[in-house]
């Protein structure tokens, strides 16, 4: 007899992650619920999504990181809870773990980071707590004794890989481009609607129980340089080459006020300190999204800056 899908839980999913982890739920065919705050109709992107996925099948829980109650009537109902809120929210996380830990009965906990492993980034003191507040949830998570699965996706293809990453743009360059350190430094970029896949796909895996999940797909890790010249091929022109060096960007970084100095502090994460890709994966003792499960497709980069031309 087949065994029996887990019931998964989808925290932030009318988000822009959260829809497509709550739509993978489904493609993965487990009983997917979302828990959804009462007031989401104000926002009318929200309220649409909402009523999209009530549509495709998702049970909605009215509820709210802050609702204790609302918490524990929804955990009490899933086996896996996955949480997709943005990063100011992180720190709401506290009072859900507190009650999956009084419960007690959750499989697994994917806590909401979906980004570079706050572990492992070198730019502690600089990134306003962006990364120091999620390694504070993975401690707590820890400490309690909750299952999880970390997951550490890298960028979005969605963020920066839009303007090839040229800060204050929204398109790619035609003719001059910035490249930052000397742009020999890999990054990392990964589709959400990819990202959820891989997430909703490792929620029974025994092998990715207590550990990372790290995402690397081939195809999709660049560094400036590579990307500069995957461009101008597709393009078919040499752009112009403008290199800043490490110390001119710590100074931008520094004479731009937060939260706009946010975009730079992450470049300068990923592509001058190689946050994303300067260790090795398996001897950290992690999973491998992409060597895991390789029957899962995805965009690669190439294929992304196709729908730029």
């Amino acid at each position: 007899m087949e065994k029996k899908k887990s019931r998964v839980l989808i925290i932030g999913a009318t988000g822009n992650l959260g829809h497509h982890l709550a739509n993978a739920s489904l493609h993965f065919s487990h009983p997917t619920f979302a828990l959804v705050r009462p007031d989401t109709s104000s926002d009318p992107r929200k309220s649409q999504n909402r009523q999209a996925l009530s549509d495709a099948g998702v049970t909605l829980l009215q509820g709210s990181l802050e609702d204790e109650e609302s918490l524990v009537e929804a955990v009490k109902q899933v086996d896996v809870v996955v949480c997709a809120v943005q990063a100011k929210q992180v720190l709401h996380q506290k009072l859900l773990i507190q009650v999956i830990k009084n419960i007690g009965s959750i499989k697994r906990f994917v806590p909401s980071e979906f980004g570079l492993d706050p572990d492992k980034t070198q730019i502690s003191g600089m990134d306003y707590n962006f990364y120091s507040n999620k390694a504070e949830i993975r401690r707590l998570v820890e400490a309690q004794g909750i299952p999880y699965t970390f997951v550490s996706c890298n960028f979005y293809t969605s963020y920066l890989l839009p303007s090839l990453v040229q800060p204050g743009h929204k398109v790619p360059p035609r003719d001059k481009v910035t490249i930052f350190g000397d742009g020999n430094t890999k990054g990392v970029f990964v589709k959400e609607i990819d990202v959820a896949a891989f997430t909703i796909r490792t929620l029974e895996d025994p092998r990715t129980l207590n550990k990372v999940l790290y995402f690397r797909p081939p195809g999709n890790v660049y560094s400036l340089n590579e990307l500069v010249e995957l461009w101008e091929s597709k393009i078919g022109k040499k752009l112009e080459k403008v290199f800043v060096s490490e110390e001119e960007l710590l100074k931008k970084i520094k004479e731009t006020s937060y939260p706009d100095n946010m975009a730079l502090i992450f470049i300068y994460s990923a592509f001058i300190k190689g946050d994303q890709t300067y260790f090795d994966i398996e001897s950290a003792g992690s999973a491998d999204a992409t060597k895991l499960y390789p029957e899962l497709n995805y965009t690669t980069i190439s294929q992304y800056l196709d729908t730029l031309l």
